[in-house]
């Protein structure tokens, strides 16, 4: 008997999760700035450079990683509509991410079920009410279920009900779409999320602009990037450092996920801290989804970067950027494309992601055998720590 793989979702979008207050964790982790607290020194890490370019451990990481664990694809503010989809190769595998008539998510293989043929070509949102295969016209609903065949007596026996696009374990939680190739991967961390992204009020965000990046380095080392504060004031010099004091910083964990938080140049200690606006824009949350993805929350936007490795010295990285409403005014607009330019030029591909491309040169000449983690980069020898237990 033929198993088929489980369909789940746990939000629609059309029930946005709204919060105006901080979750538990996140009030805790504000307080330990305004007392001075970090994390408990761990001294100086050595870490084998190897993790960066050996291939084999590459092919380790995919097997144990990439093909099992629950991988995030994007902001639920990417399909907001019903009868909507948008095709994703970015882990490599071909998918078709869909919002049905329902609202409800499917994360199916961009795959026709007849001779193979890729159904959407295009990275843009598409209509999903009637996805028709460009080979022989065989047509899939949002859901992914067979609706019609050309010339059907042509399979004699055929039932459409067998022949659905083939599906992922996908859910739906605090605003994002996960998937996973592996149909009996764990999402339990996943929803341990929820409540600190409803904070946010993730699930009700809306999507401004979206753009992929070529990256010249190993996956992790744009990962390493964001679970350390101690580039800030250096590499961000010319963009965002002024908003931020060196080395005031808090983070803790969330399952495997790290949450951090940065202190802005303003002192939290003389604001209230139960408004939560007024929270937001004295500190910046960071969120390490593990394995693959950076959450950055300011005061009135947040980024989403999803980082998907494509060979052991390349990555694709998905920069998300997210605002309360669509822009209403001139005004509006120009201050969210201020913004954007800001990160996802500035500051994400001129500073960030340069400087993981430099740092996988470097490793890449051989010189350097280990690379050195100080006290404000435990985030980092924390991450390689975990990944390695993994494999």
């Amino acid at each position: 008997m033929r198993r088929r793989r489980r369909e789940r979702t746990l939000y629609r979008m059309d029930v946005p999760a709204r919060t105006s207050r901080p979750s538990a964790g996140q009030r805790a982790l504000a307080e330990r700035i305004v007392r001075g607290e970090a994390l408990a020194p761990r001294g100086v890490v050595e870490l084998d450079s190897s993790v960066y370019i050996d291939p084999l451990r590459f092919e380790r990481e995919k097997r144990a990683v990439f093909d099992k664990l629950p991988l995030l694809l994007a902001p639920s503010a990417l399909l907001p509509e019903r009868n909507s989809a948008v095709a994703h190769e970015g882990y490599g595998v071909p998918l078709i991410i869909s919002r049905d008539n329902d609202g409800q998510i499917h994360v199916m293989a961009n795959v026709c079920r007849h001779r193979g043929t890729r159904l959407i070509e295009s990275n843009e949102i598409v209509s999903a009410k009637r996805i028709v295969c460009p080979y022989h016209a065989w047509t899939y609903g949002s859901d992914g279920s067979l609706l019609a065949i050309p010339r059907a007596e042509c399979f004699p026996g055929l039932d459409k009900a067998d022949r659905p696009l083939n599906h992922f374990t996908a859910f739906e939680s605090g605003g994002f779409i996960w998937f996973a190739r592996d149909h009996d991967a764990d999402f339990g961390n996943v929803f341990a999320l929820s409540e600190d992204m409803d904070a946010f009020g993730m699930s009700g965000l809306h999507l401004y602009r979206r753009r992929t990046h070529e990256v010249a380095s190993n996956w992790k080392q744009v990962m390493d990037a964001f679970l350390e504060s101690y580039h800030v004031q250096r590499l961000h010099a010319e963009t965002i450092a002024p908003f931020f004091t060196d080395g005031i910083s808090a983070a803790d964990y969330i399952g495997p996920h790290q949450r951090a938080v940065v202190g802005r140049a303003d002192y939290l200690s003389e604001i209230d801290r139960e408004d939560w606006a007024a929270v937001r824009r004295v500190l910046t949350y960071t969120y390490a989804f593990f394995p693959t993805s950076i959450l950055i929350v300011s005061p009135d936007y947040i980024n989403l970067l999803v980082v998907m490795p494509q060979t052991v010295g390349t990555c694709l990285v998905e920069d998300f950027m997210l605002i309360p409403e669509p822009p209403r005014t001139p005004e509006a607009e120009a201050h969210w494309e201020r913004s954007w330019t800001l990160l996802d030029a500035g500051t994400f591909a001129g500073e960030d992601f340069r400087a993981a491309a430099l740092c996988q040169r470097g490793i890449e000449s051989g010189l350097v055998k280990s690379v050195t983690i100080g006290a404000l980069e435990q985030g980092i020898a924390a991450f390689h720590e975990r990944l390695a237990a993994i494999l």
